[in-house]
């Protein structure tokens, strides 16, 4: 128990895929203040905060056990990243169940959001999304990430971007389609939820 104190986080991560539960005890209680405090300062009600809580650690648990956790020497980030994901999926959940359906009507106005004020989780979820997306396209590589950024940040056509950057459209075309592929990739190794 003493040797397992002192190991770094990813350490024990691999000692309790290896089969010593006690490893992952001790991950739990190294992080476990800190990431329920974090859940309860975003969603403010106890008894949710220990459901996502108990949630966050048990897919940790399956997803380490199911050898899919990539060391990458923050565990600390990725579990706290989980609880965030699955404070969105309950924001979102309960966005759709607070609709109100008025199906017979000929004009739907219960459920048009364009009539709607977004509400601070639609906002937190906006700034995540947003911080997300710039994050992943930090990655790409130079020349997708030149095309991406032409394209939505500049708003520049295929034909702009292929004079500008001295390629042909179908090159300028294909630079995009890899960035939004590898995006997407990166997106779901590291549980990165980009929808509203």
């Amino acid at each position: 128990m003493e040797t397992l104190i002192t190991m770094t986080d990813e350490q024990l991560v691999c000692d309790y895929s290896n089969g010593n539960n006690l490893a992952f005890d001790i991950l739990l209680e190294r992080h476990k203040r800190s990431v329920y405090n974090y859940i309860f300062f975003t969603v403010r009600n106890r008894e949710l905060a220990e459901d996502i809580f108990q949630e966050t650690f048990i897919k940790a648990i399956v997803t380490i056990k199911q050898g899919r956790y990539t060391d990458s020497g923050k565990f600390r980030a990725w579990i706290s990243r989980i609880a965030h994901n699955l404070i969105i999926d309950h924001f979102r959940q309960e966005k759709n169940e607070n609709t109100v359906s008025n199906d017979e009507a000929p004009v739907d106005l219960l459920n048009n959001p364009t009539l709607c004020d977004g509400t601070i989780e639609d906002e937190l979820i906006k700034v995540q999304i947003t911080s997300d997306i710039r994050k992943l396209i930090s990655f790409l590589p130079e020349n997708q990430r030149e095309v991406l950024e032409m394209r939505y940040y500049q708003d520049l056509s295929f034909k702009e971007i292929a004079d500008q950057t001295g390629v042909s459209i179908n090159t300028a075309l294909g630079r995009m389609r890899y960035a939004i592929l590898n995006m997407r990739r990166m997106a779901e190794e590291n549980n990165i939820v980009l929808t509203m």
